[in-house]
Order: structure tokens, then sequence, then C-alpha cells
């Protein structure tokens, strides 16, 4: 039996509102745009958000992505398109969006400390958290 998707946003906009008002808090920490891209495309590609993936992958290139890059980000620690800082990052990423009981996050941490600072590092940690909640939401409409 198939049933039509809940709209979240029409049963509980007060929620919505709340949740759309924390990028703004996020942005004001100065995460690199680009950075900030790169991320939510990577784990809305990890998550299977086809809308999100689409959304994401737009606003990159509006804001000057190559398409080259984009359409090698899915195998990013394969190739040399990325920056030891945008690895980091997307190593992080991968690390809280995949949770492994296993995974040693204060490695990655380490790295992500030679790159960042510890007010980026928390902007890049909530911008994941985010875009992980954003995905699973769209992905509940499918």
């Amino acid at each position: 039996m198939t049933s039509k998707p809940v709209n979240h946003y029409k049963t509980i906009p007060t929620v919505f509102a709340a949740l759309e008002n924390v990028h703004g808090a996020i942005d004001e920490h100065g995460l690199d745009r680009m950075l900030h891209h790169l991320v939510q495309l990577r784990a809305s590609q990890l998550n299977g958000c086809a809308y999100c993936v689409k959304m994401h992958t737009k606003e990159a290139r509006d804001d000057g992505e190559t398409n080259e890059r984009l359409d090698r980000l899915v195998v990013w620690d394969h190739v040399s398109d990325f920056s030891p800082k945008e690895r980091a990052a997307l190593a992080w990423t991968e690390a809280l969006t995949q949770i492994e009981r296993k995974t040693d996050y204060g490695a990655l941490r380490a790295e992500l400390r030679a790159h960042f600072s510890e007010a980026e590092i928390s902007a890049l940690t909530a911008t994941v958290a985010m875009i992980n909640l954003w995905n699973r939401i769209q992905v509940s409409t499918h």
C-alpha cells in the first residue's frame, strides 16, 4: 500500500522556520562558500537525496564551482582535484554522515585542525549535521 508524503512544512511550520534560521547563524562563522557547497553536495550524494543533489549542484555552479570538480566529487579521495583542506572537510563529512563505530575521529580532527580554526571546525560540523537532517526530511517524502 502506498501513502502520499507528509507535508512537514505545512504540518509543523514553526519547526521548519527555526531550522532555516540555523543556516544564517552557521554562515556567520566564515566557512568558505565553495567548501560549504562541496560538503552539502557530498553528504546529499551519500544519503541518496536526489532533490538536494540537484539543488546543491546548481548552487555550487552558480557560485563558480567547475563541472569537472563536481563530476569527480563522488570519487574525491581518488583524484587530485581537491586541496588538502577540502579533503579534510570531505573526510569529516563522510565520517559524520556514515557513522562507523571504528572511525578514528581524533585523527580526522587532527587533520581538520591543520587547516581550520576551532570556529570553522564547529561551523563545518554544524553544516554537516544540518545537511544530514535536511536530507533525511527530504528522503522521507520519496
